[in-house]
């Protein structure tokens, strides 16, 4: 549904609602990370079923070429990078350390300045 709203969904060139109603036989166009899937539906179901049935009503009719170009970038692409040390808040024990620290700190100084 975000595809559509975004444009992204295409039949016969044109850009379609979430709403449109597909036919049989009807070649739809999805651009996907700067690729093109192409489908053909099959046959038309009147309600939500599982993958197995759902891959018996469509056909995947993307181009060989543009397939393999999508299989290269997606085993070539790295999730980002995590620090796991600075992500979030810290720990009780280390908020203590640094409430402790920052005390140890206002012992040192002049008592004008404190």
């Amino acid at each position: 549904m975000d595809a559509c709203k975004a444009g992204k969904v295409r039949i016969a060139g044109e850009a379609v609602k979430p709403s449109y109603l597909l036919t049989e036989n009807e070649e739809v166009v999805v651009k996907k990370e700067g690729f093109n899937f192409e489908y053909r539906s099959l046959v038309l179901i009147e309600k939500r079923v599982g993958a197995p049935i759902a891959v018996t009503c469509y056909e995947d009719i993307t181009p060989e070429e543009e397939r393999n170009k999508y299989k290269s970038w997606f085993l070539n692409a790295r999730a980002p990078a995590r620090n796991a040390k600075k992500a979030g808040r810290s720990h009780q024990k280390e908020r203590r350390e640094i409430d402790k620290f920052k005390d140890d700190d206002d012992d040192d100084l002049p008592e004008e300045l404190t």
